[in-house]
């Protein structure tokens, strides 16, 4: 999947479509922990997106590609996919991107595209998963960070992290509690991925060299 020399410095592009709440915890992540890595740029289908205001704040590079300036799904992904490969990235990070890709943009990106998706895949796909996850009742939810299939929130899963449900809890409440904990799990996802620790094997399953366990929850 990655190679295993911790020399390299990797190049990351962050997709963003709001406020960009992960990309800035990865952004922060890999500036206070000294990675081998950087965010070389962020790109937003949004113009107004706040998330690029603070990228341009932090001396990042912040662009726009505008979907409603294209006819079609495949033309806006051609042109994002272009974009994207200007800044040469190593991986491609999905971080609160609120467009559906097709399949030719994510088979461009093979390999190479993360996505953290707000459930315990394969549990709850799509959208309003916290509704979801009060209306069925379950006593856990969480967040998964995982490779990009060309099946919607589905592929190799890196990492997941779990909340409790609680019995007070509104869709709100559940979101904000769950959203920490994304960051930190993205975080350190970057910072594998940074490292060049993360493999597929011939199962499609992940591996992260020197990391047992890759659940993870809010600190007590």
């Amino acid at each position: 999947m990655s190679a295993s020399n911790t020399s390299l410095r990797r190049r990351f592009v962050v997709l963003v479509s709001g406020r960009g709440s992960n990309m800035r915890a990865i952004v922060q992540a890999l500036r206070d922990r000294k990675l081998p890595g950087e965010v070389v740029a962020v790109v937003s289908n949004n113009t107004q997106a706040a998330a690029l205001d603070w990228a341009r704040e932090q001396g990042l590079e912040a662009v726009a590609v505008p979907h409603k300036e294209y006819a079609s799904r495949e033309q806006f992904d051609a042109a994002l996919a272009n974009a994207i490969d200007s800044y040469k990235p190593d991986y491609v990070l999905l971080a609160g991107f609120m467009r559906v890709l097709t399949e030719s943009f994510v088979e461009r990106f093979n390999g190479r595209l993360v996505n953290v998706h707000p459930s315990l895949l394969p549990a709850f796909p799509g959208l309003h998963t916290h509704q979801q996850a009060l209306a069925t009742g379950v006593q856990w939810h969480g967040c998964t960070v995982h490779f990009v299939t060309p099946v919607l929130d589905h592929g190799p899963i890196i990492a997941q992290g779990v909340v409790p449900v609680r019995s007070g809890d509104t869709p709100d409440m559940l979101a904000n509690r769950l959203l920490e904990l994304e960051h930190i799990v993205y975080a350190d996802v970057v910072q594998w991925l940074a490292e060049g620790r993360v493999r597929l094997d011939a199962m499609q399953r992940v591996h992260v060299d020197g990391v047992d366990c890759r659940a993870f929850t809010l600190p007590s």
